[in-house]
């Protein structure tokens, strides 16, 4: 049995849980399993890298910076193999070249391309544990190029999609994914099993739990996960193709305070506008979401939509980079923005889902500035200010009807 497993950086954040990491990684070869272990940053290492690189220059080239923030994930490996050594058991440590991840040329937000895994076969033959460093690949020029954020999920997956593991193991500072974010909402019940789709959703939603990436990637290719407590012996969640939860239609509540709000002003009401904002953002793999628009009677219209906080300065940036194309008279943005959703398979079949999550914020006298729906989900804008009490409100309106386990 082949198992991939990832630690993320709270989970190698000192020697203690290292050490924790390198008998949970022993556990799995003295069972008779072949391992392959992923392994994030220690702890704030990733931040605190970035946070030297914008004192010691704020406009450094993002090749530098990924330079950089590619020596975290390696100190992490290389001292995971140095611990299992010296408990005396066969370790190696690779990084991204070494294990031979070829990633696209977008830096700090590049992609899997492939991976050419026969060094890493070669060395679970010889039966070494393979480390491997996460977060990173090599493009075609053989410059380091990093994943962006939950890249060390998306080297796991990818790893155990190639390498056909039965198992990737998530390893994280809580016990499996839960109906809400247990430091939230207190009343949050941890789920058994969830499908990819509904663990897609979630992911895209806030939920940070996995990255979306590493669970669409799951989905592609059939990769069996499992999400657990490195810190705790129990049973995690498991994400499967399909979740059998009988009873059970509503898969979480998620907070995404993490989103700003774009407004185009002046723009001209004519056909072809919105494919040229989607192309702009999509150039740069910038995701939107709540997208509106208002018509003026001059022929002009206000486009708003929103994005991921730490895109919003690359979605400006290309807007108005783009004013030839789009003509539009401004370009601003606006925080203080929460996005609140409910995630539910029986959503499409059940109009009471939504309508008791509006009624929950109603009888709280919380204010839905939008609302964006879907076949699977529900989701509303709303004051920061009130996100996590509109999430303990939601979720318990829903547990108490018996729409969520626990």
């Amino acid at each position: 049995m082949l198992i991939v497993q990832k630690y993320g950086g709270s989970s190698v954040a000192d020697p203690a849980r290292m050490e924790n990491v390198a008998r949970r990684v022993l556990s799995a070869r003295l069972g008779g399993h072949d391992v392959v272990v992923v392994v994030s940053a220690r702890g704030n290492t990733t931040d605190r890298l970035l946070d030297e690189a914008q004192k010691t220059n704020p406009g450094a080239a993002k090749r530098e910076v990924d330079m950089l923030l590619a020596t975290g994930e390696q100190c992490s490996c290389a001292l995971l193999a140095m611990m299992i050594q010296g408990m005396g058991h066969s370790a190696l440590s690779l990084n991204a070249y070494q294990a031979g991840i070829t990633a696209t040329s977008a830096h700090m937000s590049a992609r899997i391309k492939s991976i050419d895994a026969h060094r890493i076969k070669a060395e679970l033959d010889s039966n070494q544990i393979v480390i491997v460093a996460g977060f990173q690949g090599v493009n075609r020029r053989g410059d380091v190029a990093t994943l962006g954020r939950g890249g060390s999920d998306t080297t796991a997956v990818a790893l155990a999609a190639v390498l056909h593991a039965d198992i990737c193991e998530i390893y994280t500072d809580v016990e499996g994914v839960y109906s809400a974010d247990p430091r939230i909402v207190t009343t949050a019940v941890k789920l058994p099993e969830i499908s990819y789709f509904e663990m897609l959703e979630l992911a895209s939603l806030g939920a940070n739990v996995l990255a979306k990436r590493s669970v669409g990637l799951a989905k592609k290719y059939g990769v069996r996960l499992v999400v657990k407590s490195s810190m705790k012996d129990c049973e995690g969640t498991v994400v499967k193709e399909e979740a059998k939860m009988e009873g059970i239609y509503i898969s979480g509540v998620a907070v995404d305070k993490d989103i700003v709000r774009v407004s185009i002003s002046g723009v001209k009401d004519e056909p072809g506008v919105w494919f040229k904002v989607f192309s702009i953002m999509n150039r740069d793999n910038i995701a939107i979401d709540f997208i509106q628009q208002v018509r003026h009677d001059d022929g002009t219209k206000d486009i708003t939509f929103t994005v991921a906080k730490d895109e919003v300065e690359g979605a400006i940036t290309a807007l108005n980079g783009s004013t030839h194309r789009l003509g539009f008279n401004s370009v601003s943005h606006c925080g203080g923005i929460a996005k609140l959703s409910v995630v539910s398979t029986g959503m499409a079949t059940n109009p009471g889902v939504p309508s008791m999550m509006f009624e929950a914020l109603f009888d709280a006298g919380i204010n839905i500035d939008s609302i964006s729906t879907s076949e699977i989900r529900a989701s509303v804008l709303i004051d920061t200010a009130e996100a996590d009490r509109a999430a303990n409100l939601v979720h318990e309106k829903f547990r108490n009807g018996k729409y969520i386990m626990g």
